[in-house]
């Protein structure tokens, strides 16, 4: 049964969250905390166990817009409205790192993966990307307890001149691909509506997916090649990769702006406006 953990503060509104990855090398336990990123600038700490909130810090000025755990939850990346990205400890509560190579552009998206030993050639123990509502994405190798984060990518993404009668552009999103080591999937405003695959090894879009739209919402299953992308037309679409027959689903009363697989990829939800969709996937 669903309750209450707590309630928000008056005048400020939650703009993203994110789980704390499991602990490794503990079969089967359940991450106990969520960070969540506020419209004052602010990130906090929530324990679900205790039902408290367990940390507050303030590393941004603007609002956040993207917030993330390193692989290892030892470090919370969260993204502003301004473009900055900040990298914080919840042990301290300090701010150990900002990257203002963003600034200017509302971040839309933080993940991190686990980088393989060797690489690219560069240390770190892991990759974390960003995005940016200008269509830009940057990647970085980054070892914090090293005090380490080096510049692996940077990618720009070409668009036409807005068209005429659209309030706002669609999100520019990416995410590492869990199925094809060392390839990220980027969707956004640009020339095509398509789902671009980008090789981190050769610095190269090498697939392309057809779209029916431009995407308002994207992710990558864990468990198997599928795509979850939701449209401004209430409808999601599962898109098998690299290749094979999409199915579309009409569910939503709105543009379908959230999309997350659960880390079995047995479970997808998806969110508009005043609906919160979870989807059962079966084999087959």
């Amino acid at each position: 049964c669903p309750r209450v953990i707590v309630s928000l503060i008056p005048l400020q509104s939650c703009q993203c969250l994110a789980w704390k990855p499991r602990s490794m090398g503990v079969w089967g336990a359940e991450s106990q905390h969520v960070v969540a990123g506020y419209s004052d600038g602010t990130v906090r700490v929530f324990s679900v166990s205790r039902t408290e909130m367990e940390l507050k810090m303030h590393p941004h000025a603007a609002a956040l817009t993207a917030i993330t755990y390193s692989t290892d939850g030892e470090m919370i990346l969260s993204g502003g409205k301004d473009g900055l990205v900040a990298v914080s400890s919840p042990r301290t509560g300090m701010t150990i790192h900002v990257l203002a190579d963003h600034k200017g552009s509302p971040i839309t998206a933080l993940q991190c993966t686990r980088k393989q030993y060797h690489d690219f050639g560069m240390q770190g123990g892991e990759l974390w990307l960003a995005t940016s509502s200008d269509r830009r994405v940057s990647v970085w190798a980054s070892d914090w307890l090293q005090d380490k984060c080096e510049l692996l990518d940077w990618l720009s993404f070409p668009a036409p001149a807005g068209p005429e009668g659209l309030d706002s552009l669609p999100p520019s999103l990416a995410a590492f691909c869990p199925w094809e080591h060392g390839v990220l999937v980027y969707v956004g405003f640009g020339m095509q509506k398509e789902a671009l695959f980008y090789s981190l090894r050769k610095k190269q879009v090498f697939r392309k997916i057809s779209l029916p739209a431009f995407a308002t919402s994207l992710s990558l299953s864990p468990a198997a090649p599928f795509m979850a992308i939701g449209f401004g037309d209430r409808l999601l679409r599962l898109q098998p990769c690299p290749a094979g027959d999409p199915q579309d689903y009409a569910g939503h009363d709105d543009t379908v702006h959230l999309c997350r697989f659960a880390p079995s990829g047995r479970r997808l939800l998806t969110a508009s406006h005043s609906a919160v969709l979870v989807w059962e996937l079966t084999g087959g």
